[in-house]
């Protein structure tokens, strides 16, 4: 055993050593690891953690379980029977690596490098990096991800409209917090980490929350928004309407910092908080509390989270908010929203060799369709069409790693279509999933606390953590970095790689000075922190100030202002509809999207995928608590259990995200919420499916 890390002490034959978490979120919560005989036997927070001081959730806690699962893939795996059969084969990791080399360059060679795609979810580590890194040494700019659902909205607004991505600063003093769409004490996002707020709501910063669920931190805040789902690109413009009509801007910085303010101040006019109360469910006082507190209470910040970028609408919605947080002050400022700095770090264009496919953005599958330049992965959407169709040229071949896309994507009947549908497909995954059950080669791959990594690289938060691995993976199973090196090798130039993958984290490190060890003895690495940066150079916008109105847009065919849509097709419902609900859904505090499903101490804390409706909703249906149920949209249906609550908005069901078991292995998964869910149509500026305020209906089964 080849421990690496700090030994912090040690009592009673326990080791204990200092990591980051990850794979079980984004991660970023300091842990403290103790080991004994080779094994984890527990898992403390750090106290000095800088993002957690002290906390950690229950996956967190739970995560070693993972590492001696005995459903753990342990072995290379090559299908022998047919796509889906479930039957395979033991192979070596020779076999396994040279067999997906040899499809690889046999599809480019029949139809060019760019007709196989890389896919990743979530990014969980420095993996995600190298993939694009072996991505782009084969000659192919197509990454497809989720971004275009889970971040990418967010940083691409924000490039656009003030030429950074709008950091919550949780670390400083706030006075105010918005929390919309996100539900912190139960999930976090990279860097907003739940400790960071409580600390400053102990400390008498005051909040608000827009949910439809209200959730434990709406019980307490000091505005709760109930919103209808779909709506909140209204609710973000009736904001604005508040703060612009009532002169509560930042005067100066409106004058000295911004352009489009007049045309922006016109367009807000059509969304006075009475006019759009009704459409959100919301009443116009509380709109218009919202907005005071938000523009008066200095520094205030957005935490923004992911659900406002799980709609076609979410280009206006993001647009809203950063417009919002320019005119009121609080944008590059401390304790609002920032342009973190990354510390002394390889460049990720220099790390993924950016250099090897130069007209990548012309050539990425989505270019096609005409998204917002900067969108740098592709959405899972048009990558399936290209698969389908062979729009806008085919796809023959795919990589995932760290992806369960027949459980994650919208529309599960299309996403098995199209993994079906491929000449070749090679999968990276710590168990079977559903969509490794589909592949030709598995590969089992090492986890959490089984390799070192680096976290945050590349997500534009200012901070990179150290993941020292802690115990050995079983003697076959290998990290993704390790994989994509080798099939870098034999699918690229050699000269593009590493000997040994610990060199990639050095190649990251090296404009700091320090190679892994060292880093990992600093524990992170954090940039420099300068507020208000606009001052000695402007924005980084071709105006050099912040975008209210985005020329640009046009040549995209958007709307240069943000806007929002008023219609009912937009997200109301009516009695007498077939759809006379809103379906949508919420991440779990026990699980990571679709995984760990299968860990004991978390499948305890949430047994079942439960919808939650209100008593009203429960009683119309004759459905009493947890009876299974069926919840039927225009795009297909699913099958849960109710929970009654009346925390949600009777006009909504909150149905659970992500339901799969081991034994499933590429079925049709009943509990999926993706089987009711649509790829298309999407919105225009980021390719993004309805995944929220879908009209559906509810029966008792």
């Amino acid at each position: 055993m080849n421990l690496t890390g700090q030994a912090a002490d040690s009592a009673d034959d326990v080791v204990w050593f200092k990591t980051h978490c990850s794979r079980m979120d984004h991660g970023g919560c300091a842990l403290r690891v103790g080991v004994k005989d080779g094994c984890i036997v527990e898992i403390r927070p750090d106290a000095e953690g800088v993002l957690n001081r002290g906390y950690v959730c229950s996956k967190g806690l739970a995560s070693p379980e993972k590492l001696d699962h005995p459903d753990r893939l342990k072995k290379p795996l090559k299908r022998t029977g047919k796509r889906g059969s479930g039957r395979w084969k033991e192979i070596s990791w020779p076999e396994a690596l040279d067999q997906i080399a040899f499809e690889f360059k046999r599809i480019r060679h029949r139809h060019g490098a760019r007709s196989v795609v890389f896919c990743q979810g979530m990014p969980k580590g420095l993996e995600h990096f190298v993939l694009i890194r072996l991505a782009h040494a084969f000659g192919c700019p197509n990454i497809a991800a989720v971004q275009d659902v889970c971040h990418a909205p967010r940083e691409v607004c924000g490039l656009h409209t003030c030429g950074f991505f709008p950091v919550v600063d949780l670390r400083q003093p706030s006075r105010f917090i918005l929390i919309w769409g996100a539900n912190p004490a139960a999930t976090n996002e990279e860097g907003a980490i739940f400790s960071l707020l409580r600390n400053q709501l102990r400390n008498g910063c005051r909040y608000a929350v827009i949910d439809p669920f209200r959730t434990e931190l709406a019980d307490k805040a000091d505005v709760f928004l109930q919103i209808r789902p779909g709506t909140d690109a209204a609710l973000a413009m009736a904001m604005l309407q508040v703060v612009i009509s009532e002169k509560r801007y930042d005067e100066d910085f409106v004058r000295d910092w911004t352009v489009g303010f007049d045309e922006l101040a016109r367009r807000c006019d059509e969304y006075a908080p009475e006019a759009v109360a009704e459409y959100c469910g919301l009443t116009a006082s509380r709109i218009q509390s919202c907005a005071r507190m938000y523009a008066t209470l200095k520094p205030s910040a957005l935490f923004w989270g992911n659900a406002i970028e799980h709609h076609p609408e979410s280009w206006n919605t993001i647009r809203a908010l950063i417009c919002l947080m320019a005119i009121c002050g609080n944008l590059d400022v401390s304790g609002g929203n920032v342009h973190a700095l990354d510390p002394a770090i390889t460049g990720l264009g220099e790390f993924v060799r950016s250099d090897l496919v130069p007209d990548k953005i012309r050539q990425m599958i989505h270019a096609h369709y005409g998204v917002v330049p900067r969108m740098m992965t592709v959405p899972g959407s048009y990558f399936r069409k290209a698969v389908l169709e062979s729009i806008p040229y085919p796809v023959r071949g795919a990589y995932v790693q760290c992806a369960n896309p027949l459980i994650g994507y919208p529309q599960t009947s299309m996403t098995r279509q199209a993994l079906m549908a491929l000449d070749f497909l090679a999968v990276s995954d710590v168990f079977m999933t559903p969509t490794a059950a589909l592949a030709d080669i598995v590969l089992p791959a090492a986890t959490q606390f089984e390799f070192d990594d680096i976290g945050h690289y590349g997500l534009g938060h200012g901070i990179i953590l150290a993941r020292p691995r802690i115990v050995d993976p079983p003697a076959e199973c290998k990290s993704d970095m390790w994989i994509l090196n080798e099939i870098g090798k034999r699918i690229s130039p050699a000269e593009l790689w590493f000997d040994d993958p610990k060199e990639i984290l050095d190649a990251v490190l090296k404009p700091s000075g320090l190679n892994y060890a060292q880093f990992s003895e600093a524990g992170f690495l954090e940039g420099k922190k300068i507020e208000r940066k606009y001052r000695r150079s402007g924005f980084k916008t071709r105006s050099k100030k912040v975008e209210l109105r985005l020329d640009s847009a046009t040549q995209w065919g958007l709307d240069p202002l943000p806007a929002a849509e008023l219609a009912r097709k937009a997200g109301q419902t009516s009695a007498n509809e077939p759809f006379n609900l809103l379906l949508t859904s919420a991440k779990s505090p026990h699980y990571l999207h679709s995984s760990y499903r299968w860990i004991e101490g978390l499948r305890k804390r949430e047994p079942l995928p439960y919808c939650r409706i209100h008593p009203e909703t429960a009683a119309s249906a004759r459905i009493a608590q947890g009876e299974r149920v069926r919840i039927v949209t225009s795009a297909g249906s699913l099958v849960q259990w109710a929970e009654i609550s009346d925390r949600i908005r009777p006009d909504v069901v909150l149905a659970a995200s992500g339901w799969w078991e081991l034994e499933d292995q590429g079925d049709d998964v009943s509990a999926n919420y993706n089987q009711a869910t649509a790829a298309f149509p999407s919105g225009k500026a980021f390719g993004t499916p309805k995944l929220k305020a879908v009209p559906c209906r509810i029966e008792k089964l």
